[in-house]
């Protein structure tokens, strides 16, 4: 990981959240010191965000580190070269493999406006990114909160999220998209913030992409 880089808005969030939410204000003091990070690298965040579809935190890491000893640089050039052979051996199913090259296609022939990301909102950085194969909304709100680093992401689909909510609000019992978004109202304008403590209250290593 690059040294940490502490978003901008992370201070006023925290404050916001212990503020305005009953949960936060206990959470977010257990764990100083941390705050989200990003590895600057558009490629490399979407690739590990594939690599991880479907798998546990520690599988994924193991997977991809086999998967990134394959090369000295992980560049879209360099996985383009890749035997198909190879990155099946690296733990990556057939499918995952094809996601990968697709990826690397898409970034290679510049398919992708990597420079305009940083001007564009978040639903049209979003289209654009799913029209990847492999690549679906999870995966694109991935992206908005690591590489990005956008502030009011709220991504219902995730399992870590909707696990947590459960436990810390609801008593463990299963939580619905609208329960979620009901949870969520106190947490705008900083959804990916709370979310990520929401994250910390279930693993305390801070997850990245």
């Amino acid at each position: 990981m690059p040294p940490a880089v502490e978003p901008e808005y992370w201070q006023d969030a925290c404050k916001h959240l212990m503020k305005r939410d009953r949960v936060m204000k206990k959470l977010i003091p257990r764990h100083p010191d941390v705050c989200l990070q990003s590895r600057g690298d558009a490629f490399v965040t979407l690739a590990r965000s594939i690599v991880g579809q479907q798998i546990s935190v520690k599988a994924a890491q193991s997977v991809w580190d086999r998967f990134e000893s394959l090369t000295r640089k992980m560049t879209p050039a360099q996985v383009l070269k890749l035997k198909v052979d190879d990155m099946r051996a690296s733990g990556l199913s057939a499918r995952k493999v094809e996601y990968l090259v697709d990826l690397a296609l898409h970034f290679a022939d510049k398919r992708v406006r990597v420079s305009d990301w940083p001007g564009m909102d978040d639903e049209a950085i979003i289209a654009e990114l799913v029209a990847i194969r492999g690549i679906g909304r999870w995966t694109a709100e991935m992206f908005l909160i690591f590489h990005l680093m956008r502030p009011n992401v709220l991504p219902l689909d995730d399992i870590g999220l909707q696990t947590g909510i459960s436990q810390a609000y609801f008593s463990g019992e299963p939580v619905s998209r609208s329960e979620i978004r009901e949870v969520a109202g106190s947490w705008a304008p900083f959804c990916s913030v709370a979310t990520w403590y929401i994250w910390r209250s279930l693993d305390p290593l801070p997850v990245s992409y």
